[in-house]
């Protein structure tokens, strides 16, 4: 894609625990799978600013017009720049219903890969010279651990201060409590010859989970563990499980964007 806008339908996959932006105010790491099977990854987006008409769900279908590349630097092959005023959704959610019949028809379609052969691929393109690949499906072929890490509970000082100074339009800044703790996959894959991966879950629902399980359980190190135990069911013995993986700009580190946990077929029968 190159040139000026293109109107283009995203399924929304990916959506990431937001963060600070002192250029954007906030960012949320939006992606998702065009009507041709393609990677589009929607930068920058200031997700909870958007008009509720605008503000999608994961697994939804919508119109946007996009741009060449991402904002700033952001020279990873899938990214693109949205104009955030033509965000429109089409359509209802795609149902988890029937042990995922309707989001199965369109993930089954696309492309899995080892964690290695992405990182290999990203480093040979950018060796090549061109935008290296930054998105793609892993499917592990076991998950040896949730590893829960505490954190500061603090944003960096640069973010803490425009959360402090406000918006310079006037407009009232919404709270991001940042997360005092990261959730860490620990997995292999067919060709991990026994060094197993390990990579953090970004997903916004998993930092969801944990504000509501702390308020409900009072303390933080149960709410942590109570999300993990959520982590380890979506990778059970019994799930079809997919990880939606994405690098951190600008280097070739992966982390897990999103889970895609439906039953294995011979167990899915019985949901039908």
């Amino acid at each position: 894609m190159t040139g000026a806008k293109q109107r283009t339908k995203v399924l929304i996959l990916v959506m990431t625990y937001p963060h600070p932006s002192v250029t954007h105010t906030e960012l949320v790491c939006t992606a998702g799978i065009t009507e041709s099977n393609e990677w589009v990854r929607l930068y920058p987006i200031d997700y909870r600013y958007r008009p509720v008409e605008q503000q999608f769900k994961k697994y939804q279908w919508i119109e946007v017009d996009l741009g060449p590349r991402g904002g700033g630097n952001d020279q990873r092959a899938e990214s693109r720049k949205p104009h955030l005023n033509s965000i429109k959704i089409v359509g209802a959610r795609l149902s988890s219903d029937h042990n995922w019949i309707e989001r199965r028809a369109v993930i089954d379609k696309m492309p899995v890969d080892t964690l290695n052969q992405l990182q290999e691929r990203h480093e040979q393109e950018k060796g090549a010279g061109k935008k290296p690949v930054s998105l793609g499906i892993v499917r592990p072929t076991r998950v040896l651990d949730v590893e829960v890490e505490p954190v500061t509970g603090e944003w960096k000082p640069a973010w803490k201060a425009m959360l402090a100074q406000g918006n310079l339009f006037g407009e009232e800044l919404k709270e991001i409590k940042k997360l005092p703790f990261v959730w860490r996959y620990v997995f292999e894959c067919a060709d991990s010859d026994g060094k197993p991966h390990s990579a953090m879950n970004e997903d916004w629902e998993i930092g969801v989970l944990y504000w509501k399980q702390l308020e409900k359980l009072g303390s933080p190190e149960m709410a942590a563990e109570s999300v993990r135990q959520k982590c380890l069911q979506m990778v059970a013995d019994d799930r079809d499980t997919r990880f939606f993986m994405g690098t951190v700009f600008p280097y070739n580190t992966w982390l897990v964007l999103g889970v895609f946990w439906p039953a294995k077929e011979d167990q899915g029968r019985l949901f039908l």
